[in-house]
């Protein structure tokens, strides 16, 4: 019996804050015995504007290349800002 573990990001979503964007990634962490899936577990963590997306996975890092545009991250950030107070 041959068991396998795959990490797959299942679903990408962009969420719409208002005034900015973040992203939702969920994950399916996959277990196959001989070929077969035997198990599936899912995992979710959101991705903010001001993330480092080299830390992420080639398409969640490129879908945020596309949102997170610059007046994204200042919106962003200013409702960072606005918290503080």
């Amino acid at each position: 019996m041959a068991l396998t573990e795959q990490i797959i990001n299942d679903k990408i979503e962009v969420i719409n804050k208002g005034d900015y964007s973040c992203l939702s990634v969920r994950t399916a962490t996959i277990i196959k015995r001989d070929g077969v899936e035997i198990s599936r577990a899912y995992h979710r963590k959101v991705v903010l504007p001001n993330a480092d997306l080299t830390q992420e996975d080639v398409d969640v890092s490129a879908i945020g290349a596309v949102v997170f545009t610059d007046a994204i991250k200042t919106a962003y950030a200013e409702h960072l800002a606005n918290q503080e107070v």
